[in-house]
């Protein structure tokens, strides 16, 4: 496959099946199709949960492997607004942490963002319905941002009814599902091809590619394996 065949980057957001999916990976993926391309491309992670002390901030894996696969190296207040520090659902660790999630603030973030780069690759957190607030959120943010959404599924027991229940909770945000792409997460998972041709068969947005199981993370090998020629118009 050729993951820089696609003639132009296109902002998104990358959401999963559940947590601890592959979102990062994917997302770091794509940054790095584009930049190869010589585009100006960012990602972000508006809310992350799970932090350490390092290098005098609270820093989130995700968030640092993401700013290393973007060509544009912008502030973290920026690509990462809110960055929590306990390993919990995002409501749940903001309490904990006495921070207010500002959905506006999120915005106002991306849209700072947008204006200096070519795309953002927003990754979400968790699942696609994961609370931010105690009336928002992620699906809300996804909303908000309007932009095309791409569905990383993680290949274990379970993953089908996973998958078309989080395309039809996009579709019914009025989102486009533009693409997903077939992670693998449980090594020993049974009738793998199998479960994949059935997503394909039902999920109404192109497979752009299945990732095995790489020794070491990747966004490289990973975009080699994914072609985003095939995403759907955005």
């Amino acid at each position: 496959m050729t993951p820089h065949s696609h003639s132009r980057p296109f902002s998104c957001f990358v959401t999963g099946t559940d947590t601890e999916i592959g979102k990062t990976f994917v997302s770091c993926a794509l940054l790095h199709a584009f930049a190869q391309n010589g585009a100006r491309v960012v990602g972000m992670k508006p809310v992350a949960a799970g932090a350490a002390w390092r290098e005098g901030a609270w820093r989130n894996e995700d968030v640092d492997a993401l700013a290393a696969a973007s060509s544009e190296k912008l502030p973290q207040s920026l690509t990462a607004p809110y960055v929590l520090r306990t390993p919990a659902a995002p409501h749940i660790a903001a309490a904990l942490d006495d921070v207010h999630i500002n959905p506006a603030h999120i915005l106002r973030c991306y849209q700072q963002l947008r204006d200096q780069s070519d795309a953002v690759v927003v990754e979400g957190v968790g699942g696609f319905c994961v609370p931010l607030t105690d009336d928002f959120d992620t699906a809300d943010l996804a909303q908000q941002l309007a932009l095309p959404v791409i569905l990383v599924v993680g290949l274990r027991l379970g993953c089908i009814s996973q998958s078309l229940l989080t395309a039809q909770a996009i579709a019914a945000r009025g989102l486009l599902l533009a693409g997903w792409v077939a992670n693998t997460v449980d090594t020993d998972m049974a009738y793998v091809q199998d479960n994949i041709q059935a997503l394909a068969s039902r999920l109404p947005a192109p497979l752009l590619g299945h990732l095995p199981r790489f020794p070491q993370l990747s966004a490289a090998l990973a975009a080699a394996c994914l072609d985003f020629s095939k995403v759907t118009h955005v």
